[in-house]
């Protein structure tokens, strides 16, 4: 006969799989369904360009992403660059933020059932809300397993833990700055705290290492692609400060209506952590319950930071994937009383919400722009190319005419392909250059004044202007394409140039060409 713990393992691993196939498949599904050409394809794009040489901060301006851009390199070096490798780097990481969840919530004793309950409703709102790989959701999933390492190692008193925090936090922070910035304050407090309590050198030392090991990857990288540190400072840290009081503008003044109310569900979903501490509060319970409440802390802190940056972001909304997380661990604080309607509660919570927001949200495509839409209107975009093939192709900005707007795109095509000139391209449509198989010299990841790279007035739009002019120069570059239509730019050359330095030509509805002159600036 079979004993327990085999059998036991063996189930363990049947939730595992299933896990993974759920995770990657729904995600798989909805990468392929419309495209928001503005975000869709910039790290496509770099991707590509990273693996043909290409190098972060001294080729393009970078803002954000460049563990996304390397990371979505890789994926093309593995398994060829289209589409389909596109799509399952957001699956895997799906995936993976869905095993995470599962062996975090296990490791704190709820049963495995109710675990993959769990990770599997969050995995189904967290990455198909875009499909495709994104920043802020590879940022969270980063966030997300820094907050599960620092839990485990408060629970179960495990130094590896400790080792895998700065390293998924260097992580997070290269990939998107805000809300990782925000993470690195509660980590380390909550850190020290209980540090204070729970002071053990073995911490320290795991701590130091994996501080080391993620400056030493970083270190080599930018010496061996001899990258200029002056360039990270101004793009990825000087800059981006300079644009946080119009983020908190957007946050500003916090409305109870906005902040709570909007996010009910969330709150109520870690209800049970957050009642439980201000229990421990009054009871004067803090010195006795202290890796409780510490994991509370943690735990509230992230909701706090997650609301806040879903405020002050422009991006569509993502972050209704904690409600089955948190209603995880408000199961796991029910485990040891006899109130099991509030456990069927906390159940049918995460159910509810979750299919609401699925329909609300990601099979309505919200975060494309494409709500109000017929999605059956979408095309194989194969017929823009077989790297392209089974991506259902529709956009905001022909809705009602898919078609015209992939003619457009195949006359600008052909129009570039046939150009033998040194040319940058500047276009929302960053798939083209993948296509055309050439580099597109741009000198942004995404065209978009002011959010990506600086505008006349600001501190740093000198930086900006002697990087793209030293790029053009450098490259020898003898004409601009630029695509229309553009989220966020209308004349690279505004405000930065005269117009006696450059030619322009409206070469069709969507296509303008300017052909430079030589010239002193």
């Amino acid at each position: 006969m079979l004993n327990k713990p085999f059998i036991n393992r063996y189930n363990v691993h049947i939730y595992i799989f299933s896990l993974i196939l759920i995770s990657f498949s729904v995600n798989q599904y909805y990468a392929y369904l419309g495209v928001l050409p503005v975000d869709s394809f910039s790290t496509f794009n770099s991707g590509y360009e990273i693996l043909n040489g290409t190098v972060p901060f001294k080729d393009y301006w970078v803002l954000k992403g460049i563990v996304l851009d390397l990371i979505q390199a890789f994926f093309f070096k593995i398994f060829g660059v289209s589409w389909f490798s596109y799509s399952i780097h957001a699956s895997t990481f799906n995936s993976i933020f869905a095993l995470a969840t599962f062996f975090t919530l296990k490791k704190f004793d709820l049963h495995t059932k109710y675990s993959f309950f769990y990770a599997t409703l969050a995995s189904i709102l967290m990455y198909p809300t875009y499909g495709i790989p994104f920043t802020d959701h590879t940022t969270a999933i980063f966030c997300m397993l820094s907050i599960y390492s620092l839990c485990l190692a408060i629970k179960l008193n495990k130094n590896i833990y400790w080792f895998f925090i700065p390293i998924l936090m260097f992580l997070a922070f290269f990939t998107k700055q805000a809300p990782t910035g925000y993470f690195g304050v509660l980590i380390i407090v909550i850190s020290i705290l209980y540090l204070i309590f729970n002071f053990r050198k073995e911490v320290f030392f795991f701590g130091a290492l994996g501080v080391l090991v993620s400056v030493g990857i970083f270190t080599a990288y930018v010496y061996f692609k001899k990258i200029p540190i002056d360039a990270i400072i101004t793009q990825y840290f000087l800059y981006p400060m300079s644009l946080g009081e119009t983020r908190l503008e957007w946050l500003l003044p916090i409305e109870f209506q906005r902040f709570v109310l909007r996010h009910k569900l969330i709150y109520l979903s870690l209800s049970v952590p957050i009642y439980l501490l201000f229990v421990n509060i009054f009871k004067r319970k803090l010195y006795n319950e202290k890796k409780q409440n510490f994991i509370f802390l943690l735990l509230i802190g992230t909701l706090i930071i997650f609301i806040a940056h879903q405020l002050m972001t422009i991006n569509g909304l993502y972050i209704f994937f904690l409600i089955p997380v948190f209603a995880g661990f408000s199961h796991i604080y029910l485990n040891n009383t006899n109130k099991k309607y509030l456990v069927n509660f906390f159940l049918l919570l995460s159910l509810i919400s979750t299919i609401y927001y699925h329909q609300k949200y990601i099979s309505k495509r919200d975060t494309l722009l494409l709500r109000k839409l017929d999605l059956n209107q979408s095309i194989d975009a194969r017929v823009l190319s077989d790297k392209l093939k089974n991506l259902r192709w529709i956009t905001h900005h022909y809705p009602e005419n898919p078609k015209k707007e992939i003619e457009n795109l195949l006359n600008t095509m052909k129009i570039i392909k046939n150009d033998k000139q040194k040319k940058m391209i500047v276009t929302d449509y960053q798939f083209i250059s993948v296509i055309l198989s050439i580099k597109d010299n741009s000198a942004a990841r995404i065209w978009w004044r002011h959010h990506i790279y600086p505008v006349p007035g600001n501190e740093y739009f000198k930086d900006w202007k002697k990087f793209l002019l030293t790029k053009i120069k450098r490259d020898s570059i003898e004409v601009i394409y630029t695509i229309h239509p553009l989220e966020g730019e209308t004349d690279i050359f505004e405000g930065m140039i005269s117009k006696n330095c450059y030619s322009k030509e409206i070469k069709s509805e969507i296509l303008t060409v300017q052909k430079l002159k030589k010239c002193i600036e």
